[in-house]
């Protein structure tokens, strides 16, 4: 898939225009809701594989949601672009993208687990600037950008603060598999999670929602999408978190990630995966 051109938006966004996004985006979220709960947990629901090797499903669920989403773009700001999953990008003349993943974690999606999320984000042509990680079935939303980090559910809404650990050896940390991705990947992940204190697998776009909240402190993954990871980005950042590549660099186009509660985590963590380039 095709990055997004890193092109100046063409001034800075005013207050008004945050606004729009951010009620936009919880519209988008709304409506995602809707179509992915309609086809959750529904017995004998169908997945086409998008793999020619191995298993990628993609359900009428990630269809309908990204569908959706795209049309409240559309008419809402139809001069934005549009990078999602499961249809062809749409190019922008704002300077603003909207990088949409309905379904994050669609292998739990049909297996019905409740750890997956529809994820929402808003590139500015140099980062990701608001984002979305949304658990319709334990209506849990988390979101941040421009100043505020909040998450709403059974609990009411607070805000999102990521942890204060310091010491890599106190640290959680978590992945979506177990094989990471290639050898080396692995390699890497496993030297870092040999320095923490607890490693668990298969939460997808949920683990990162755990880092913006303050109970974990590292993901650590490879081989991502930007639709996998600029939704998170802009949440765990505004929460007060890092995320960059493994060598240190933007992670918002995809490929090897490592999100870090803080500066010292993301440090330790770092100068370890140096040894695998």
């Amino acid at each position: 898939m095709a990055p997004i051109p890193r092109t100046a938006l063409r001034g800075s966004m005013d207050q008004k225009t945050k606004a729009e996004c951010r009620d936009l985006a919880m519209a988008l979220a709304d409506a995602a809701r809707e179509e992915t709960l309609r086809y959750f947990r529904q017995r004998n629901l169908g997945a086409d594989n998008k793999r020619v090797e191995g298993f990628d499903p993609v359900t009428e669920g990630d269809r309908a949601a990204e569908a959706v989403m795209r049309g409240l773009i559309e008419k809402h700001r139809p001069d934005d672009g549009i990078l999602g999953e499961e249809f062809p990008p749409k190019e922008s003349t704002s300077g603003l993208t909207w990088v949409l993943d309905p379904i994050d974690g669609t292998r739990g999606y049909i297996s019905g687990t409740p750890t997956w999320g529809t994820l929402i984000a808003l590139h500015d042509g140099t980062k990701p600037v608001l984002g979305v990680i949304d658990q319709p079935y334990i209506d849990e939303r988390f979101w941040g950008g421009f100043g505020a980090a909040e998450v709403s559910g059974p609990r009411g809404t607070l805000s999102l603060a990521t942890s204060s650990v310091r010491n890599l050896d106190d640290a959680i940390i978590f992945t979506t598999f177990p094989e990471v991705g290639s050898s080396e990947e692995a390699a890497g992940f496993a030297a870092i999670a040999g320095h923490c204190k607890l490693t668990r697998y298969g939460m997808d776009c949920y683990a990162y929602a755990l880092l913006a909240a303050g109970h974990i402190e590292l993901v650590v993954e490879a081989g991502l999408q930007a639709y996998d990871i600029q939704g998170p980005i802009a949440v765990i950042e505004a929460a007060g978190g890092i995320v960059t590549g493994w060598t240190g660099g933007p992670a918002d186009q995809g490929g090897r990630v490592l999100a870090a509660a803080n500066p010292n985590i993301h440090g330790a963590a770092l100068a370890i995966l140096k040894d695998f380039p």
